[in-house]
């Protein structure tokens, strides 16, 4: 069970103002009232209440003259009341709240008896458990991190304000500020009940180890880009011999540890001391034991290809073979080990003359058939072996391709270098330079913080998890709880008469927004024309969330705040002395009034809608939601008294 508001108290500046809006739970709850009366702050002062992180109380006489909002709040035989001071120099929100737990029926304290103790977290903790949130639930949230549900993610489904209730872009509360979206898309499932703790708690270690993953791989690939290439210190050692750098020629498969050694007693030469060898053509040396490796690379490809011919069509034999040997076989037609001297035909049992040559002839030719079979069925394993061992050597063949391309491509980067200079001792000295700045590299990559590649474990643990994950039903929970609450967004839009409620409406949880799946195609919302349409479909799914939260027993707060669904039918800023609508405007009003009664009477009790509205229907069930008129500049939320004692 959850809870419902039973009042909203203001404290004046003054330590004997104080103003109580008593409201009843489980029941319609509507404010009526002229412009500028204050009806919009009871649900941006809800909303301050209940944790928010901005003020969101506007400018006007409610600001002016508050100095601490409260609210008295039931869940069954508890009570508890919050109060909030309001800013005192600034629209920053005050850091601390008070949370007292009252006895049942126990008005709002007086201001001196109240302090304000909690810290903002603290407070939120307190409502969210006091609404019967599980704050151990972890749900998937961006970049790999998970969250708590709060309170301050159900009021997405708890309040509309006065540019919320009939937008046509925006269904749920604060839906267009930043990172709300992505916040009600993860939050909802939770509140609808398709979410398994256990589940969450894995699905958010999953999306963890893939963002993990990823980050592993790519510390490893810049590690890999980051290490210096063996070809380029053999590239290096062969423009250090033709530079007269090194005084004895070196061995081509030198290993990388001694390519790095060599490079570092080039650089002790001096340019004085060189002595320069006869140049050695190292390009067409790379050039020739390239097209040497290219060479076995192709023989090798098409030995390969050659085998896997060999091997399929030894197969296509074997089927056809076995498939016409079975065949005879089952017929019974051949038989091998008949009586040779017996003047009977071996396949129709006849008495034929030539009996036995034919017998013979038959015989040998099926015995043939199996000596085939057999000799082909032997020979596949030993060509599937001859193709891995041909496959490894390309394997090899391709890595010497690649380590050629690097020494070439050091050795032509040096060349083109050295060729800029017109001296050896310059070329030398070049040389030199380029030799220096690939060992820097070399150490560096070399004392660089190693990376733990867990990538195995990793993966391995993903694996685990997308087993376990992958009998989880959550998705189709979720889909058959839209589904159930579909039928009621269409039930109500057909009650209320609008537009495309013919087809099946349907809740998109990825546009966040209602839908009708005509035969033309999807009509979303946006698409929608008309404010009535905009406004009756944000009606007929906040009310039909809401049956469903109460039907499955969810922990969120059974209230529904709306700031004047009647603004589709007139200018909001219509300032008259009452309001009462006619003609079709006015069935339409009702209609969505009377929407709003039946749901309320059909959760018996424990749903509680608060309504601000401009309009004052004459209508006996709208008049009996009635709690407060404010009109003709004798009543607001702010007591006129408070502003004459002011002034």
């Amino acid at each position: 069970m959850t809870y419902q508001i039973k009042s909203l108290a203001l404290y004046g500046h003054r330590p004997e103002q104080l103003r109580i809006l008593a409201l009843n739970p489980g029941r319609l709850n509507i404010i009526t009232g002229d412009s500028r009366t204050g009806k919009t702050s009871i649900w941006t002062i809800t909303d301050y209440c209940m944790g928010s992180t901005d003020y969101p109380v506007r400018a006007g006489k409610v600001r002016d003259y508050t100095s601490v909002f409260a609210l008295q709040l039931v869940r069954g035989e508890q009570q508890l009341f919050i109060a909030r001071p309001a800013p005192e120099n600034s629209t920053s929100p005050a850091p601390r709240l008070c949370l007292q737990f009252q006895n049942a029926g126990a008005p709002p304290p007086p201001r001196d008896g109240i302090d304000f103790t909690f810290p903002l977290e603290a407070a939120r903790r307190l409502l969210s458990e006091f609404c019967g949130i599980d704050r151990t639930v972890r749900i998937p949230a961006a970049r790999g991190t998970t969250m708590s549900p709060s309170i301050r993610h159900a009021l997405f489904f708890c309040l509309q304000a006065q540019n919320e209730i009939a937008n046509p872009d925006h269904l749920f509360h604060s839906q267009g500020h930043e990172w709300r979206p992505q916040a009600i898309r993860d939050t909802l499932p939770y509140f609808l009940g398709a979410v398994e703790p256990e589940q969450a708690v894995r699905r958010a270690r999953l999306k963890q180890l893939r963002a993990e993953l990823k980050n592993v791989e790519r510390q490893i690939a810049q590690a890999i880009q980051a290490a210096p290439a063996p070809g380029q210190a053999r590239g290096l050692i062969a423009e250090a011999e033709s530079a007269g750098l090194l005084s004895e020629p070196v061995d081509d498969i030198v290993g990388f540890d001694e390519a790095l050694r060599i490079l570092a007693s080039a650089l002790t030469r001096t340019l004085g001391e060189l002595e320069y060898p006869d140049s050695t053509d190292h390009r067409a040396v790379l050039d020739r034991e390239r097209r040497e490796l290219r060479s076995r690379h192709q023989q090798i490809r098409s030995r390969i290809t050659d085998l896997r011919q060999t091997l399929t069509e030894e197969n296509d034999y074997l089927v056809q073979a076995r498939d016409q040997r079975e065949r005879l076989a089952s017929l019974g037609l051949l038989r091998t080990a008949v009586d040779a001297t017996s003047p009977h035909c071996p396949v129709c049992d006849s008495v034929v003359s030539s009996a036995q040559e034919t017998t013979l002839r038959i015989r040998e030719d099926l015995e043939r058939l199996d000596s085939d079979v057999a000799f082909v069925s032997d020979d596949a394993p030993l060509i599937q072996g001859m193709i891995a061992v041909e496959e490894e050597r390309l394997q090899e063949l391709r890595a010497e391709l690649v380590r050629n391309r690097e020494h070439r491509e050091a050795l032509d980067a040096g060349l083109r270098e050295a060729a800029r200079f017109r001296s050896q001792s310059l070329r030398a000295a070049s040389a030199q330079g380029r030799i220096s700045l690939f060992l820097e590299n070399a150490a560096r990559a070399e004392h660089a913080p190693p990376v733990t590649d867990t990538r195995e474990e990793l993966k391995r643990e993903i694996a685990d998890l997308e087993e376990v994950l992958g009998s989880d039903m959550q998705a189709d929970r979720l889909a058959s709880c839209l589904s159930l609450i579909n039928h009621k967004i269409t039930t109500k839009a057909r009650m209320l008469g609008l537009e495309h409620s013919e087809y099946p409406v349907r809740l998109d949880l990825r546009r966040l927004s209602v839908v009708a799946d005509t035969p033309r195609g999807p009509v979303p919302l946006s698409d929608m024309g008309s404010g009535e349409n905009w406004l009756g479909y944000h009606i007929a799914a906040l009310l039909s969330l809401h049956e469903w939260f109460d039907e499955q027993g969810r922990p969120l707060p059974r209230v529904l705040v709306l700031d004047q669904p009647s603004q589709v039918y007139f200018p909001s800023d219509y300032d008259g002395p009452q309001v009462d609508l006619a003609g079709e405007d006015r069935a339409s009003l009702l209609r969505v009034y009377q929407a709003i009664t039946d749901t309320v009477s059909r959760l018996g009790g424990r749903f509680q809608v608060i309504v601000m509205e401009h309009a004052d229907l004459g209508d006996d069930s709208f008049r009996a939601g009635v709690v407060e008129r404010w009109r003709g500049g004798q009543a607001a939320l702010i007591p006129p008294n408070w502003i004459l004692q002011d002034d």
